[in-house]
Formats: C-alpha cells, structure tokens, sequence
C-alpha cells in the first residue's frame, strides 16, 4: 500500500498567521528601539538623600544620583557626572528625593540663614514639624514686676523655618512651658533674636497659614 506524498505549500501572504507574526515582530523592533532611545535621553543628577537645610554641606552622605529624562528644565539642577564643587553648601531647603537645582547651592559665604536655638513657649510648638514655617512674636519681660510678667507682644521674626524641633513635648500630649526649638534666622536678624532671648523675653511662635506642616505639604 502505498503513501501519497503531500506537497509542502508556502505560505500565502493571505495567511493570518504570517501577517500577524510580521505585525508582531515589527511591534517589538519598534518597542525595543523606543527602551533604547529613552535610556540615551536619561542624564545623571543630584537628588537630596535627606531634608537639606541651609548650611548643610554637600557630600556623599547628602546627596545622591539619580537618572533622570532629558527635557528643558534638566539643565537648572545639579549635574552628577561629576562631584560636586568643594565646600558646597545648601542655600535653601531642598526636601529628601528632590533633584537640588542649582541656584541652591553656594560657597560658606553665601548661605544667608543661620541655624539658632532658642527657648519659646512651650505651647507653641504644638503641632509644629522640622520645615513649619513661623512667626516669631516677641513678649518683653515686664521690668518692674518681681514676678515672671510680660509685656505685649511684637512681632520679631516672620516667616522663619523650623530646623529642629523636640520630638518629646511633654506626656500625653502636654507641653512643659518652654522648648528649645532651632529656627533657621536671616543672618541679620541674629543679633536680635538672641538679645531677645538674653533679655528673658517670652517667645511665641505662631505657624504661617498653610505651612502648619512644612514646605511644600
């Protein structure tokens, strides 16, 4: 008994299978190209590997790189094919996973606010974070009362950023009547902050609205 040999066809251009095995292997090329050219588009930059505040220097434990797509504002922000300038310092505050732009770094001399710690009244710094942006309100001590009496208040400092404030204020929730807070002060107005303080004043610090919880919240 004999086999009919079956002749072998090609494939006919008409074939589904053929035309979307083409489509297919076109999609990938042009899927794969697209990966490529975006991956050469992406440059290395600085991002902020903690909250920077004014005066911090830069360094490998500040900052870190990151890859980021090549577009027009790319070029304001700090490069990251090479090290960053010798005594670089942070001239604002730059929030962790930020790319640091550039106009934010500085020499020593450039950094125009100055960390000072200071005792206020406790109260006040309920509900306050690192990064809350206050008012400074001054309260002179009354000069002829023998008791801790205090005249009105006046405004010493607006819109001041908190660098630091105490994580512990008091149990349950009950503030002791003062705290030491680090406020970040126009080099300026130093002086009079801490004349004020060595004056025994009482310091109230009062949030500017919409920044109860830090830049940028």
């Amino acid at each position: 008994m004999s086999v009919r040999a079956t002749r072998l066809q090609r494939p006919s251009w008409r074939d589904s299978r053929l035309i979307v095995g083409i489509v297919l292997v076109l999609l990938a090329t042009a899927l794969g190209a697209k990966a490529v050219a975006s991956a050469d588009d992406r440059v290395p930059r600085y991002a902020a590997a903690t909250t920077l505040k004014p005066g911090d220097r830069l360094d490998a434990g500040t900052i870190v790189r990151v890859d980021v797509l090549l577009d027009d504002s790319v070029a304001a922000y700090l490069s990251a094919q090479t090290p960053p300038p010798a005594d670089s310092f942070v001239l604002r505050e730059v929030r962790a996973g930020e790319l640091v732009p550039v106009s934010a770094v500085g020499s020593r001399s450039d950094v125009s606010l100055q960390p000072v710690t200071v005792r206020v009244d406790g109260d006040s710094v309920a509900g306050l974070i690192s990064g809350s942006v206050v008012d400074v309100w001054v309260s002179p001590r009354d000069p002829e009362s023998a008791q801790e009496r205090y005249l009105g208040a006046a405004l010493g400092l607006h819109a001041v950023a908190v660098a630091w404030i105490p994580t512990d204020q008091g149990s349950f929730g009950v503030s002791t009547s003062s705290s030491a807070v680090t406020l970040l002060v126009p080099a300026a107005d130093v002086q009079k902050l801490i004349a004020a303080q060595d004056a025994r004043s009482r310091l109230t610090l009062v949030p500017v609205p919409g920044s109860l919880h830090g830049r940028g919240s």
